[in-house]
């Protein structure tokens, strides 16, 4: 399926067959047209922001990704899953990009599992230009209401790092963020957006490409940074980062790929071959949400905070509660009994024994990953998972698997699974 992504300018007068377009920023007269972002530019500018035209065009991009993940749906594919995505971005300067062309598809194949082709033109809106405020902040970081962005800005906060928190919007969440960045001492500089991705019509629900987005927002962030050559610090535990194949059937983006290693050095890569010096950190690649908890730099703010924190893979279904039987739900639980202390989430189902029969596709395969290890090995269970990492981080990578199945055990055979 195409899917053009434009300035209202630069909207074709006729769509091809088949084909979606969004426009960027201002509505279009044309019904079937969607939008990204309605709106945003004057708030930007009332905010100050004045980011190069490599930044921007990288939000334009981002953006664009994430409307076309939502836009076709993996049902109408050949296997219900794989689909053919040509996306048409319209930039301001689509020189570099074409350049990287063959890393912009990559990484997008790496991280949704389908066919991209993606092709840039000239046409772009042009960057707001606000008037920038003087800012004392010396990076970004994530903070999208969840537990282990929370303990990311903690620690960083504690080692005496001064960040812009980015958040997107996210219905309660977006209250969470506000008290967490408030508690951190970052609420003059919390910044909160929506790619306000708006069409009529079905919407995929998956959302492999969700991440693109919040990076796109916090590389736009950077460019309130004074430093030449910012960072943006992604707190992820690296089990959920590998998010390994529970099951042969979970294979590649069956499994989300939002901070996988390999998709992250494909972003760094491409962040560089447009002309942005950002640095990507993933400073608990190597560490389990368990022991990220353990270890997390001030205790007292953690306690205050954990279970009030987002993980469930599910939370809209229920009603905004987690379900306590998804694979998120299981990490958490699993990370905060290795924390040592009581977890006082309201989960749906108190207890991975109560979910039923019908209910029981994620602690099965967690169960049969767990079970596989103890019996055959780590190793055996990994098979190929970590050939795409250099040899020297295999070793720390195959720790946070083994750590983190032994978590998952112990919780399992808590609620008499297995």
């Amino acid at each position: 399926m195409k899917i053009i992504c434009s300035s209202v300018d630069a909207l074709p007068a006729s769509l091809p067959s088949g084909a979606r377009a969004f426009t960027f920023l201002k509505s279009s007269s044309r019904p079937e047209v969607g939008r990204i972002a309605h709106g945003w530019f004057r708030e930007l500018e009332k905010a100050g922001y004045s980011p190069s035209t490599s930044v921007w065009d990288f939000v334009l991009f981002c953006f664009s990704v994430y409307a076309a993940d939502v836009a076709v749906l993996r049902k109408g594919s050949a296997d219900g899953w794989t689909r053919q995505i040509e996306l048409e971005v319209t930039l301001n300067d689509p020189t570099p990009w074409e350049a990287n062309r063959h890393i912009v598809e990559n990484m997008l194949r790496v991280l949704t599992g389908d066919f991209w082709t993606i092709r840039f033109f000239e046409g772009g809106p042009i960057p707001p230009n606000g008037q920038r405020r003087l800012c004392d902040r010396d990076c970004v970081a994530l903070l999208s209401g969840g537990l282990d962005s929370l303990v990311g800005g903690i620690d960083a906060v504690a080692q005496g790092r001064r960040p812009i928190f980015v958040s997107q919007l996210a219905f309660e969440d977006s209250a969470r963020q506000v008290t967490y960045a408030k508690a951190l001492g970052g609420a003059d500089w919390h910044q909160q957006w929506s790619h306000r991705i708006v069409f009529k019509g079905e919407k995929e629900t998956s959302t492999r490409a969700r991440s693109m987005a919040f990076y796109g927002l916090a590389v736009l962030a950077t460019s309130m940074l004074p430093t030449k050559k910012p960072e943006i610090l992604v707190a992820e535990n690296g089990f959920i980062s590998l998010n390994p194949p529970l099951l042969p059937g979970r294979m590649a983006s069956l499994s989300t790929r939002t901070t996988h290693p390999l998709f992250m050095c494909l972003l760094q890569e491409l962040l560089e071959g447009i002309g942005i010096e950002a640095s990507l950190l993933m400073p608990y690649r190597f560490k389990t949400k368990g022991e990220m908890l353990r270890e997390c730099a001030n205790q007292t703010v953690l306690e205050t905070y954990a279970c009030d924190t987002t993980s469930c893979g599910r939370f809209r279904t229920y009603n905004r509660t987690h379900c306590g039987r998804c694979v998120p739900c299981m990490v958490r639980k699993a990370a905060i009994h290795h924390w040592g202390h009581a977890d006082t989430t309201n989960y749906k189902f108190s207890s991975l024994s109560s979910a039923g029969k019908t209910s029981a596709d994620d602690p099965m395969a967690v169960a049969c990953a767990v079970l596989s290890a103890e019996q055959r090995g780590v190793d055996s269970f990994l098979g190929a998972t970590l050939s795409f990492a250099p040899q020297t981080d295999r070793q720390h990578y195959r720790h946070v698997i083994d750590q983190g199945l032994s978590e998952l055990a112990v919780l399992l055979r808590a609620d008499s699974v297995i």
